[in-house]
């Protein structure tokens, strides 16, 4: 099977580093403005006029550019800390090394840094930032659960997303994501501890103050998870499609479709019956690149309505169903026994 470059995944990595060029500016210009319509008002009292805020959209673009710089270059250092991915040497894990080098001989690309990741989940995931060296990262989880064909087609998965830029482009994908998210959680837990103050306080001037920032915290909640929902759903739209693309690339790397769709049940089946604290210790915001999902809500507040409704599982997948790419695999696998 010959590798065949994916038009359609070229076309959305393009469209998604537009979108995010454009949305932390509509971000930005929704939020001031939902707080000078709906909350500072609160504060003139009557009097004209009420505290504006404005947004300078060169400010706003050069932050956006420097986040996308930043994004570019660190990204994939930044993926490997969170997850206290190790980097090791030819000398640690020879095998691991050779299985590399021979794949990306094979792909016709140069053999990317290896790291381990000490974790009994099974899964794997590649990144590589602009002018630094990839690096593929596997936990010790996925050496001991899979055997070596398996192993074969899953580094060569990793490898399909490095052939295919598609790592890079998702670091920088995740820049909005996060910053929404975090502006939300921030936002949450303003919520939560200002209602904890104002229990037993009624005095006309405290209740004013209570009232402005709980106004404040919720508009700030309610437009950053409106953005926050948006970026998700076109971030998470790039991470479903680009896991096909690797699936096929694998296939194409390997020639064993089906020793992909053996690794991926593998994975899945296992990745199943761990505890959602090893999966979350394995997360580390970076979950979108794994080759198999980490499926652990992003709230744990399981009593809190806001935290229910601002779950993960409102959100597009990150991960193509397991059965869905496994069938394509196996219909891979029959095109080319035919």
């Amino acid at each position: 099977m010959d590798w065949e470059t994916d038009r359609s995944l070229q076309l959305r990595m393009l469209a998604t580093l537009g979108l995010i060029a454009v949305l932390p500016l509509a971000f930005m210009t929704t939020l001031s403005g939902a707080l000078n319509r709906l909350v500072f008002p609160l504060l003139a009292e009557g009097r004209e006029p009420a505290p504006q805020i404005s947004v300078d959209p060169t400010v706003v673009v050069g932050l956006t550019v420097l986040g996308i710089g930043l994004a570019a270059l660190a990204g994939d250092r930044v993926a490997l800390s969170a997850t206290n991915a190790r980097t090791v040497s030819a000398d640690e894990r020879p095998e691991l090394h050779g299985r590399l080098s021979r794949l990306a001989a094979t792909a016709g690309m140069e053999p990317p840094q290896v790291a381990v990741i000490r974790s009994d989940a099974p899964n794997a995931f590649a990144t590589g930032g602009v002018g630094t060296e990839s690096t593929v990262a596997v936990t010790t989880g996925l050496l001991k659960e899979l055997d070596e064909e398996q192993l074969d087609a899953v580094l060569a998965h990793e490898l399909a997303h490095l052939r295919n830029k598609d790592a890079t482009v998702m670091s920088i994908a995740y820049l909005l994501p996060t910053l929404t998210y975090l502006v939300s959680k921030v936002a949450f837990t303003t919520l939560r501890l200002v209602g904890h103050a104002s229990r037993g306080r009624s005095s006309r001037r405290n209740g004013k103050a209570i009232l402005v920032v709980l106004a404040t915290a919720v508009v700030t909640l309610t437009v950053s998870a409106v953005f926050w929902l948006a970026s998700n759903v076109l971030f998470r739209l790039l991470s479903q499609y680009r896991e096909y693309a690797a699936d096929r690339g694998a296939a194409a790397i390997t020639g064993q479709p089906l020793a992909l769709a053996d690794a991926l049940a593998t994975i899945d089946e296992e990745m199943r019956i761990l505890p959602d604290r090893d999966l979350r210790e394995l997360d580390g915001g970076v979950e979108a690149l794994y080759i198999s999902s980490i499926d652990v809500p992003m709230f744990t507040d399981e009593d809190s309505l806001v935290g229910s409704l601002a779950s993960q599982e409102l959100f597009p997948a990150s991960h193509p169903p397991t059965a869905d790419r496994i069938d394509r695999l196996q219909d891979l696998a029959g095109d080319i026994e035919r």
